[in-house]
C-alpha cells in the first residue's frame, strides 16, 4: 500500500487545510424544501458569500434551568423589557387621588410624599414652657447677672441640644457639649468683662469656636460631605449658645421687658387661629407687654418698641424649629429654646438704643 493511499483511508482523510472540500455541517437543502435566507450572505460578492453559509435559528430552551452549585430546580421568569423611559430619573411619588385613602393621611404625610416640605409648629405645650423661661429671665435679670445666668445657661443647653436634634443630627453628644461650652465660656467672659465690654466678650469665644467646631470635623472619619454638614451644625448651635449671652451683656431693664415680650408673642402665637392673624396678634401683644413691663422699669412706651423687635426675632425661631417635619423631641427642645436664643442680639441691640 502506497502512502497515498494510507493517508487517503486514515485518521488524516478529513483534514483539509485549503477548505477545497465542503464541511459536513454545510449541508444542501433537498430538493423542494424552502430555503432560508442566509444571515451571513456578503452582499459584494465576497468568498464569504460563495462559501453558502446557511444559518438555522437558534434554539431556545424554555422550560426549567439548574442552579450548578445547589443542584435544584431553579424556574425562569421571563421579565418584559423595561423600555427606554426606565432609564430616566425617578418620578416623585404622587399623593393618592383616592379621596377615601388620601383622608387617612396627615397634611405632613401628603406633603411628603409630594417631596413638599411640611411646617409642623411645636403646639401650646412647647409654647408655655418658653414663656416660662422667659418669664424666668425676665424676673432673674434685676437681681444681677449671677442670677440671670441661672435660667441663661438652661436656655444654653436647650439651644444646643435641640439644634442638633432639628437637623437630624442624633445622637451628637460631643458636639452638643461643645457648642454648651461654647455658651458657658461666653458667659464668663461676659462675667468678667461686664456688661460693657460684652461684644468683644462674645465675639472672641464665637471665633474660638468656630476653629474648634473646625478642628472638631476634620478629626472625624466621616465621608466629606456629612463632615461638612456636621461642620454646619456645630457652627450654627455654637453660634446660637454664644449669641443667647447676649441677654447678660444687655441691660437688666432690657432684658425683663424682651423676655417677657417673647413669652407672651410665642404664647399668642400657639394660639388656634390662621397663621397670618396669630402672627399680628402676636406681635401686637408682645408691643402691649413692652409698654406695661416698660413702665415698671423705667422704659415707658419705649418698651414697646422692644418688645415688637424681640417679637419678630421669636417668631423667626419659632418658625425655624417648625421646618420640615420635627418631631415632639424638637418642639420641646428647639421649640422652647429658639424663640428666646434668636431674640437675644435684639434685645442687647434695642436695649443701648432705648435704655
Amino acid at each position: 500500500m502506497s502512502d497515498q493511499q494510507s493517508y487517503e483511508g486514515g485518521p488524516y482523510s478529513g483534514y483539509d487545510p485549503y477548505g477545497q472540500q465542503q464541511a459536513p455541517g454545510n449541508w444542501a437543502p433537498a430538493q423542494g424544501q424552502p430555503q432560508y435566507p442566509n444571515p451571513y450572505a456578503d452582499p459584494y460578492g465576497t468568498p464569504q458569500a460563495a462559501a453558502g453559509y446557511d444559518a438555522q435559528p437558534a434554539q431556545q430552551w424554555q422550560g426549567q434551568t439548574w442552579d450548578t452549585q445547589n443542584h435544584a430546580r431553579v424556574p425562569v421568569a421571563e421579565q418584559p423589557y423595561p423600555g427606554p423611559q426606565s432609564a430616566q430619573a425617578p418620578q416623585p411619588v404622587q399623593a393618592p387621588a383616592d379621596p377615601a385613602q388620601a383622608a387617612g393621611l396627615t397634611a405632613a404625610d401628603r406633603a411628603r410624599l409630594e417631596g413638599r416640605p411640611q411646617i409642623v409648629e411645636p403646639g401650646i405645650q412647647p409654647a408655655a414652657l418658653t414663656a416660662l423661661l422667659g418669664a424666668l429671665l425676665a424676673v432673674a435679670a434685676p437681681f444681677g447677672s449671677y442670677a440671670l445666668v441661672v435660667p441663661l445657661v438652661l436656655l444654653q443647653a436647650v439651644t444646643a441640644a435641640g439644634w442638633f436634634r432639628l437637623n437630624g443630627m442624633w445622637p451628637a453628644r460631643q458636639g452638643i457639649a461643645l457648642a454648651f461650652l461654647g455658651g458657658l465660656v461666653a458667659d464668663a467672659a461676659v462675667l468678667a468683662a461686664g456688661r460693657e465690654h460684652a461684644p468683644v466678650a462674645i465675639l472672641g469665644p464665637l471665633g474660638i469656636w468656630v476653629l474648634l467646631s473646625l478642628v472638631f470635623q476634620l478629626r472625624s472619619h466621616a465621608s466629606p460631605d456629612e463632615r461638612m454638614y456636621g461642620l454646619m451644625v456645630t457652627v450654627a448651635s455654637s453660634a446660637l449658645a454664644i449669641l443667647a449671652t447676649g441677654y447678660l451683656g444687655a441691660s437688666a431693664h432690657a432684658v425683663s421687658v424682651g423676655a417677657a415680650a417673647v413669652a407672651v408673642a410665642v404664647l399668642a402665637r400657639a394660639l388656634p387661629m390662621p397663621t397670618p392673624v396669630s402672627v399680628v396678634v402676636s406681635l401686637l401683644a408682645a408691643a402691649g407687654t413692652g409698654i406695661a413691663v416698660g413702665n415698671m422699669t423705667g422704659l415707658g412706651a419705649e418698651g414697646a418698641a422692644l418688645g415688637a423687635g424681640a417679637a419678630v426675632c421669636a417668631l423667626i425661631g419659632h418658625r425655624v424649629a417648625s421646618y420640615d417635619y420635627p418631631s415632639r423631641f424638637v418642639h420641646f427642645t428647639a421649640g422652647v429654646a429658639l424663640p428666646l436664643a434668636a431674640a437675644a442680639p435684639a434685645v442687647w441691640l434695642l436695649g443701648r438704643v432705648f435704655a
